[in-house]
C-alpha cells in the first residue's frame, strides 16, 4: 500500500483552521473506510473527520490540541483503495505555514525595546488577516488594541508574530493612550484581591471557554446600547394555537413561535437594511443576504447559533422546516461548521427559559442582536371606539442590544418597533 498525505480538510467557507482534539486511531493501527480518524474543532462545531479508504495510519504529524490550518498535512497514511489516495492528495493545495502555539517565537530585540512605551501611533491602515484575528479573540485583544502595535509585514501590515511578541510583553499597548489625544498614560487595571471562596472546582469545557472569549471579545469591541418595546402578540398567538395541528399535518413540520418570529424580522431588515451590516475599519458592510442566527441550546447547556439563510425569500413553510432542522441538529449534537456561519442578525429566544427579557451580547461582526421574552397573559387597556376596555392579552417584551459604533438610537428603535408592528398586525386569516 503507497503511502499516502492526508491533509485538514475544508469544514466551511470562513472556517481556516482547526484544533485536533483526539487521534481515534493510532500510530500503526489499520481502519476501514469511513471510520472516524480524528475529532476536530473549529470556532463554530466540533467535527468528525472520517477515513476516506481502508488502510493503515503511519503517522500523525500533530498532536491534539494542536492548531492546523485549512489544507496542511496532517497525517501519513497507507491507502488499499485508488480513491482514498485521490483524496487524501491529490487536491493541489497552498500548504500553510504551520500554526505554533502563541509566544514560541522568541522575542525579539525590536519588541523588546518597545516594550516600555507610555503611548502609541494608531495604525490607521490596519489589516487583520483570520489568523491574527483568531490570536486576537483567544487573548480578548480589541481591534483598537491591534491597531496599536506596530506592523512589520509590507506596507506595515500586521503579521502573527507581531501579536505574538507583544503578548509575550505583556501587551504594554493595552492601557496605553493615543499620543495624538494626550491623557494620563499611565493608567493600570487595579490588582485587587477578591475572596473568591471555596467549593468545588468545575474546569470549563472547551465550548464554554469559546463562548467566554467571543462574549468577553463583543462587549471589548463593540460599546453596547439596548432598547426595549413592548408587543402584544394575542393574534400570532391565537393564530398559531388554532392552526399548529393542521400546519403540522399539511406539511409535516411543527409549527413553533420561532419561524413567526424570523418571518417578522426578516421583514424588518428589509425595512432598515443598515441594521444587517458590519464595521470593516472606517467603512460599513451593509449585507446583502439575510440570514438569521437563532440561538439554540446544547444538550451540555452551552449556547450555539445555527443559521437560517435567506430567511427573507423563505415562506412560513421553508422557514417552519429549517428552523426545525436546525433546532434537531442542535440537539443531536449533528451541526456542522455551514450550518453555524454567515449569520447576519441573531435572535435569542430568552423566553424559552422563562425570562421576562434580556439584554443579550451582540453576536461579532453582527451590528446588532434581538431578545424576545416569554409570550405572558396580563390585563392591559385596550382603545376601542365604543371606549376603553381592560382585557387579557399576551405581551411579550423585545429587546434589541446595538453596536452604537454604527447603529444610532434612531434606526434601533425604529427597527424594535417595526417588528413589532409586524408581530402584532398579523394577519388572523392567513392560510398556509
Amino acid at each position: 500500500m503507497p503511502k499516502q498525505e492526508f491533509r485538514m480538510p475544508k469544514m466551511g467557507e470562513s472556517i481556516t483552521e482547526g484544533t485536533i482534539i483526539e487521534w481515534h486511531v493510532n500510530e500503526g493501527e489499520t481502519f476501514e473506510e469511513g471510520d472516524v480518524l480524528l475529532e476536530v474543532a473549529t470556532d463554530k462545531v466540533d467535527n468528525e473527520i472520517p477515513a476516506p479508504a481502508s488502510g493503515k495510519m503511519v503517522k500523525h504529524m500533530f498532536t491534539n490540541g494542536d492548531v492546523v490550518p485549512i489544507a496542511e498535512v496532517i497525517a501519513i497514511l497507507e491507502l488499499s483503495e485508488e480513491k482514498g489516495a485521490s483524496k487524501a492528495s491529490d487536491k493541489k493545495q497552498p500548504k500553510p505555514e504551520k500554526k505554533k502555539p502563541i509566544g514560541s517565537k522568541p522575542v525579539s530585540s525590536k519588541t523588546s525595546a518597545q516594550a516600555p512605551a507610555k503611548s502609541f501611533q494608531v495604525n490607521e491602515n490596519i489589516f487583520i488577516s483570520p489568523l491574527v484575528d483568531s490570536i486576537a479573540r483567544k487573548n480578548h485583544i480589541s481591534y483598537e488594541e491591534l491597531a496599536r502595535i506596530p506592523g512589520t509585514g509590507k506596507d506595515g501590515r500586521l503579521r502573527k508574530s507581531d501579536v505574538s511578541e507583544y503578548i509575550q510583553n505583556g501587551r504594554p499597548f493595552k492601557f496605553a493612550q493615543d499620543s495624538r489625544e494626550g491623557g494620563n498614560p499611565t493608567f493600570q487595571v487595579p490588582d485587587l484581591k477578591f475572596d473568591k471562596g471555596k467549593g468545588k472546582i468545575v474546569e470549563m469545557d472547551r465550548m464554554r471557554q469559546m463562548i467566554a472569549d467571543h462574549m468577553v471579545f463583543s462587549k471589548h469591541t463593540s460599546p453596547h446600547v439596548t432598547a426595549y418595546v413592548e408587543a402584544d402578540l394575542t393574534d400570532m398567538a391565537t393564530w398559531r394555537n388554532k392552526n399548529k395541528n393542521a400546519f403540522q399535518e399539511k406539511h409535516g413540520e411543527r409549527l413553533t413561535f420561532t419561524p413567526l418570529f424570523v418571518e417578522a424580522v426578516a421583514k424588518a431588515i428589509k425595512d432598515f437594511p443598515m441594521i444587517n451590516s458590519s464595521l470593516d475599519g472606517k467603512n460599513v458592510i451593509v449585507k446583502d443576504e439575510i440570514n438569521i442566527g437563532m440561538a439554540t441550546a446544547l444538550p451540555s447547556g452551552n449556547l450555539i447559533v445555527p443559521v437560517v439563510r435567506n430567511a427573507d425569500k423563505k415562506n412560513l413553510k421553508e422557514l417552519a422546516a429549517a428552523t426545525n432542522e436546525l433546532a434537531g441538529k442542535a440537539r443531536d449534537n449533528k451541526l456542522k461548521a455551514d450550518d453555524t456561519a454567515g449569520s447576519t442578525f441573531t435572535i435569542s429566544n430568552v423566553g424559552t427559559f422563562g425570562s421576562l427579557m434580556g439584554t443579550p451580547i451582540i453576536n461579532q461582526p453582527e451590528a446588532a442582536i434581538l431578545a424576545v421574552g416569554v409570550i405572558k397573559k396580563r390585563a392591559e387597556v385596550m382603545e376601542r371606539e365604543e371606549g376603553d376596555t381592560i382585557e387579557i392579552r399576551q405581551m411579550m417584551y423585545l429587546s434589541l442590544s446595538f453596536d452604537h459604533r454604527i447603529v444610532d438610537g434612531y434606526l434601533a428603535g425604529s427597527f424594535l418597533r417595526r417588528i413589532a408592528d409586524y408581530m402584532e398586525k398579523f394577519d388572523v386569516k392567513r392560510t398556509f
